[in-house]
């Protein structure tokens, strides 16, 4: 369940009371993922149900996770799906994979192609030889959600979590975190977390450990809700073992 995203509006009709929304002045707020018309006292008592509508979701990356699947109907995000698929299909014996960065405008190209494409956008071999371009993307995903793939609710339990020191109670730590991220968000996670255990397969050839993963991916997947930058910095090694516990334990966790 999620609440609605409300903007101010000019004079509607109220889809909740269905009475006209009087007056020059702003009377309405209209939901920016679903659409809804509603008067503002109205919108205090509107059901938690928003189901956003493609026509108002306009891109892919920068968008709230659970609003880019519900509008598109889908269990993960397509550009998470599509980009793990090309990777597994050309790239998992690449060395540095993930480590090292693709040029930064390719980058931002397949960026702005899922933006306007969507699931049509071509990110095979023929478009985007360099493999670690679609690594890049993946991660600049991850990194422009408005609320990261590990959510800021969540995050001080995966970082007390990743403070336990026996290796058993930190596994049931991190099985009651998982639960409470969204189920969207917990989805694409278990869905990322068993692509990067095949990518640690391949260690011999792409010489990337669940620890070289984990230093890569915590900053990008959890951020610290407002923490001075020392806070932050100290938890940057807790980030790296969260991502790294889950990784190696996907099998069980998820």
């Amino acid at each position: 369940q999620r609440t609605c995203n409300l903007h101010i509006l000019g004079p509607h009709w109220c889809e909740y009371c269905a009475n006209f929304m009087w007056g020059l002045i702003a009377q309405g707020v209209k939901c920016a993922d679903c659409g809804l018309n509603v008067h503002k006292q109205c919108s205090k008592v509107v059901p938690n149900d928003c189901q956003p509508d493609l026509r108002h979701v306009k891109k892919v990356y920068s968008c709230d996770l659970t609003t880019l699947v519900k509008a598109h109907n889908t269990k993960r995000p397509m550009v998470v799906d599509m980009c793990i698929q090309e990777i597994e299909a050309r790239g998992l014996q690449s060395e540095g994979l993930y480590r090292i960065s693709g040029f930064s405008e390719l980058v931002e190209d397949v960026k702005l192609a899922f933006d306007r494409d969507g699931e049509k956008v071509d990110i095979s071999s023929n478009v985007y030889e360099d493999i670690n371009i679609i690594t890049g993307a993946l991660k600049l995903y991850f990194r422009e959600l408005p609320i990261p793939l590990i959510t800021y609710d969540a995050y001080p339990h995966f970082m007390e979590s990743a403070k336990v020191t026996d290796p058993e109670k930190r596994l049931e730590s991190l099985h009651e975190a998982l639960k409470l991220l969204p189920p969207a968000h917990c989805e694409t996670l278990r869905y990322l977390m068993a692509h990067l255990k095949r990518v640690t397969d391949y260690e011999k050839d792409n010489l990337m450990t669940s620890e070289n993963l984990g230093i890569v991916f915590g900053p990008t997947l959890m951020r610290a809700p407002d923490l001075d930058a020392m806070t932050a910095l100290n938890d940057i090694r807790y980030q790296r073992l969260v991502v790294e516990t889950l990784i190696t334990n996907e099998d069980v966790l998820f």
